[in-house]
């Protein structure tokens, strides 16, 4: 009888393949001036795992998802934490879009909030990420704040 195939264990290039995209996403996020502190950024195969601790929910979504836009992650393993200052202020989460063929950041922001004159709301959500509003594409995935 055969045996059952048995996972490999990760070659030398593969450990050194996602040590270079960890560098990488780690580089990314700070250069982004997102703000973390002990940010540690592992990769296996396309999913990526994220430790530290985010100044606010807002940054840690935003670091969330600038790594999880970067081609080659196909996943985030969110394992952030939050500064202990600001979980005294409640802020809510905010839903995760992404952006299909045709969709602009008003047309988001009409489906969204029922107002197209709000797309400047999502752009400031996802600024540093984004730096023009007429700049999105298919597959990203854009940060929908709540509206106060």
């Amino acid at each position: 009888p055969a045996k059952p195939a048995t996972p490999a264990a990760p070659s030398a290039l593969d450990k050194l393949e996602n040590a270079q995209m960890a560098l990488r996403l780690t580089n990314h996020v700070t250069a982004l001036g997102l703000k973390v502190t002990h940010l540690n950024i592992t990769v296996d195969d396309d999913k990526a795992t994220i430790t530290g601790e985010a100044a606010n929910q807002s940054e840690k979504e935003k670091v969330i998802l600038a790594v999880g836009n970067v081609a080659g992650i196909a996943s985030v393993d969110d394992k952030m934490t939050i500064a202990a200052a600001a979980t005294a202020v409640v802020e809510p989460e905010a839903t995760f879009y992404t952006v299909e063929s045709g969709d602009s950041l008003s047309k988001i922001a009409k489906s969204q909030y029922g107002n197209a004159s709000k797309y400047q709301f999502i752009f400031e959500a996802n600024k540093p990420m984004l730096k023009d509003p007429d700049k999105i594409y298919p597959g990203q995935v854009l940060r929908i704040p709540k509206m106060a």
